[in-house]
């Protein structure tokens, strides 16, 4: 029997004018985000409907913006039956609403404590991202490892975007290095990235206890259907894992090809991408060329 996976992205996909139909359109959509605004404690709506990318860049705007924009987006859907779930880093919380595992308000508190210690990290180390394109995810990873060996600096893979895009993480200067090492290997580029830090790599473990904390304060309920979380790839619905995953996603890397293809290998054969932008529907394209995707927005 063919499944229908629904899948949520993550941070990068904001841009301005988001949730604004939603919020015009939708008395409950309107609630959900007067709700959000309530709970942050300032208008994230204007800023989401009006604000410009440097406003929306904001660290305690964009992981929330984009959470909120998938999420009220979802629950204006009339008929979402999804067999299973997944989100791209921060749209794994997202996820985790559309399968009943958080309520829409702990989520958010979650997803802008998230978004304050991950800031809050990156001040502490300087450091940042690079997209590694056309070159096999054995390899990357082994210059990673060859990097961080001679030279002592942090450099792991951090997002598993697709075949051929891998997005390496660490240090500014081991990132350097490695970008070097990747081209000379034969990648057709490395690009530094405009973040704020190296998400998904070991200089995010000073945000880790803060949200541990505030995961393990929060009510888990047993979700509705299967997630399949960045950290392991594979379908999970005990909430204790869910939780120790969810903490795990922010030193960890988001294996987002190989949940992908246990996804596929488990009966998914629709994907619909709620959320902003169509990132993800062209990355599962990329994964599984036979998969149906189409998105919500």
């Amino acid at each position: 029997m063919s499944k229908h996976a629904y899948i949520f992205p993550g941070q990068g996909s904001q841009f301005s004018g988001m949730g604004k139909a939603l919020y015009e359109g939708n008395a409950v959509a309107k609630e959900l985000f007067e709700k959000a605004n309530d709970i942050l404690g300032f208008r994230i709506s204007d800023i989401m409907f009006s604000g410009t990318d440097e406003e929306l860049k904001q660290t305690k705007v964009t992981q929330p913006a984009v959470f909120l924009h998938s999420v009220i987006a979802y629950k204006t859907l009339d008929n979402a039956k999804p067999d299973m779930v997944a989100g791209h880093s921060l749209g794994e919380f997202s996820a985790l609403v559309a399968n009943g595992t958080l309520s829409f308000e702990d989520a958010l508190k979650l997803v802008s404590i998230r978004a304050m210690a991950m800031q809050k990290a990156c001040e502490l180390n300087p450091s940042t991202m690079a997209a590694v394109l056309a070159l096999a995810d054995e390899k990357v990873e082994e210059i990673c490892a060859k990097v961080q060996q001679e030279t002592g600096e942090v450099v792991v893979a951090a997002n598993y975007n697709c075949p051929g895009q891998l997005v390496i993480s660490g240090s500014l200067k081991g990132i350097d290095i490695a970008c070097e090492q990747m081209k000379a290997a034969g990648a057709k580029r490395a690009l530094v990235l405009p973040v704020g830090g190296a998400f998904h790599s070991p200089l995010m473990a000073p945000a880790k206890e803060e949200l541990a904390a505030a995961i393990e304060s929060t009510t888990f309920n047993a979700p509705a259907c299967p997630v399949y979380q960045n950290v392991v790839a594979k379908a999970v619905t005990d909430a204790e894992e869910i939780k120790k995953n969810l903490i795990d996603q922010l030193t960890g890397a988001v294996r987002w090809t190989q949940s992908v293809q246990a996804m596929v290998a488990d009966g998914a054969t629709h994907f619909t991408e709620v959320g902003p932008g169509k990132v993800l529907q062209g990355l599962v394209n990329k994964i599984h060329k036979e998969a149906t995707t189409d998105g919500v927005n």
